[in-house]
C-alpha cells in the first residue's frame, strides 16, 4: 500500500508540473496583457510608463523565463500576486475556494444521498411506472440547461414568492446572533444549491440504474436468490456493492468540480466562487490567478480518482492496489 501511495504521489506532482506549464502557456499566448487593461483604462499613461510597468511585472521577458521563475517561486510556497486584486493569490483564492467547497459540496452530497437510493429502486423495478417517472425526471434534469434552470427558480422563489433571496451571499456581521447568521447563509445558499443538486442528481440516478441492473442480471445474484436470501440482502448486500464501481469513478471526476466551481450557478447567483473567479482571471490575463486556481482544480481531479480507487479497494476485496504496483 505504501508503495501505491508512493508512486500516486510521484504521478500527481508529474501530473501538476505538466499541467502547471501548459496552463502558463495557454495564458500567455492569449493576445493583450494586463498592462494593456491599464493602458485602455488610463488614457493618459504614455508608451515609457507602460515599458516601466511591464519591467516591473516582468511581463517583458520571454514566456519560458517568466514561467521558470514562477515555478521556483511556487516550490518555496510562494505563488505570486494577483494582479486583479492587488493582494497574493493564496490570500485571493482562500475565501472563494470556501464559498465553492460549501456551495458544489453540499450540492455534491445531497445528490448522491438521493441518486443512488432512487437508482436502486427504479433497477429493482425495471419498466415499472415508478421506473418510468424516474427516468422522466432524471432525463428532464440532465437535458435543462443549468442557466434557463436557475432563472426558473429565481423567478419563482426570489420574484414571485419573494421567500428567498435572488443571489449574493450572506456576509457576517460583527456581535450578530449565529442563529441568526446562520439562517441567513442557508436562505442565500438554498437556491444555488437547489439548482446544483438538480442538475447532477439525473445524471448520478442514470448511472446508478444502469449499473445495478447489470449486476441484477449475474450469476452470483441468482445464486443468492435461489439459496433463499432475502431480496434486502441481494440488493445491498450483493448487487449495490459490485454496481458501486463505475458509479464511483463517475463520482470521482465529479469530485473535481468541488474545487474548480460552477461557472454558470455561481454567475446566475453571484455566488462569489472558484468558477467565477477562474474566468475572470482568465480574461484579465491574471496568469498567477488563474494559473493557482485551475492547479487547484486538477489537484482535486486526481486526488478525487485515488480516492475512489483506495474505496473501490475497500469495498471490492477482489481489486487489489499491490496488483497495480508491478
Amino acid at each position: 500500500m505504501s508503495r501505491y501511495l508512493a508512486f500516486r504521489a510521484v504521478e500527481i506532482a508529474v501530473t501538476l508540473a505538466i499541467m502547471s506549464f501548459v496552463v502558463y502557456l495557454l495564458i500567455g499566448l492569449m493576445p493583450g496583457d494586463p498592462i494593456d487593461l491599464m493602458i485602455s483604462g488610463d488614457p493618459k499613461m504614455t508608451s515609457a510608463d507602460a515599458a516601466r510597468l511591464r519591467a516591473v511585472y516582468g511581463i517583458d521577458q520571454p514566456l519560458l523565463e517568466r514561467y521558470a521563475a514562477w515555478a521556483h517561486q511556487a516550490l518555496t510556497g510562494n505563488f505570486g500576486y494577483s494582479r486583479s486584486f492587488n493582494q497574493p493569490v493564496l490570500a485571493v483564492l482562500a475565501p472563494r475556494l470556501l464559498n465553492t467547497i460549501v456551495l458544489a459540496g453540499i450540492a455534491f452530497l445531497l445528490s448522491i444521498a438521493i441518486a443512488l437510493p432512487l437508482g436502486i429502486w427504479a433497477a429493482h423495478r425495471p419498466r415499472s411506472r415508478a421506473d418510468d417517472l424516474i427516468n422522466l425526471f432524471c432525463f428532464a434534469g440532465i437535458s435543462t440547461p443549468p442557466f434557463w434552470l436557475a432563472l426558473l427558480l429565481i423567478a419563482l422563489f426570489a420574484v414571485t414568492l419573494g421567500w428567498l433571496p435572488a443571489g449574493g451571499i450572506a456576509e457576517l456581521r460583527a456581535g450578530s446572533d449565529w442563529m441568526a447568521a446562520l439562517g441567513e447563509k442557508v436562505r442565500f445558499a438554498l437556491l444555488p444549491v437547489l439548482t446544483l443538486t438538480l442538475v447532477q442528481l439525473g445524471i448520478y440516478t442514470r448511472f446508478m440504474r444502469g449499473a445495478m441492473i447489470e449486476a441484477l442480471r449475474q450469476d452470483y445474484v441468482r445464486t443468492a436468490r435461489a439459496k433463499g436470501a432475502s431480496e434486502r440482502r441481494v440488493l445491498l448486500g450483493h448487487a449495490f456493492v459490485n454496481a458501486l464501481a463505475p458509479v464511483l469513478t463517475v463520482l470521482a471526476l465529479s469530485f473535481g468540480g468541488l474545487f474548480s466551481g460552477a461557472l454558470i450557478t455561481e454567475t446566475m447567483f453571484a455566488w462569489p466562487g472558484m468558477g467565477k473567479m477562474i474566468y475572470q482571471a482568465i480574461l484579465d490575463n491574471d496568469y498567477n490567478l488563474a494559473l493557482v486556481g485551475l492547479l487547484i482544480a486538477t489537484f482535486a481531479t486526481i486526488a478525487g480518482n485515488l480516492l475512489a480507487d483506495l474505496a473501490l479497494a475497500w469495498i471490492d476485496p477482489r481489486v487489489s492496489l499491490t496488483a497495480r504496483e508491478r
